[in-house]
């Protein structure tokens, strides 16, 4: 997003104080979301590989469980 996209996005009052070179506070907020979202990245990686172990776990255990002995009909 562009600074003049942020800025129309604004209330009408922050778009004033963005004339008056508003611009360390939209390169702070911008710092703050790539770090968000970097964040959450690494986040959604974590947990991608912690699902991939519970799969293998629980199909490790699927097929290492025994099936219960046949019984005979009396």
């Amino acid at each position: 997003m562009t600074r003049s996209e942020w800025v129309s996005t604004l209330p009408p009052w922050r778009r004033l104080l963005a004339t008056f070179n508003w611009r360390p506070v939209y390169d702070i907020e911008m710092r703050g979301r790539e770090s968000e979202k970097r964040l959450l990245e690494s986040e959604n990686k974590r947990l991608a590989a912690l699902e991939s172990r519970m799969d293998a776990l629980l199909l490790n255990a699927d097929s290492s469980s025994q099936t219960p002995p046949a019984t005979g009909s009396n």
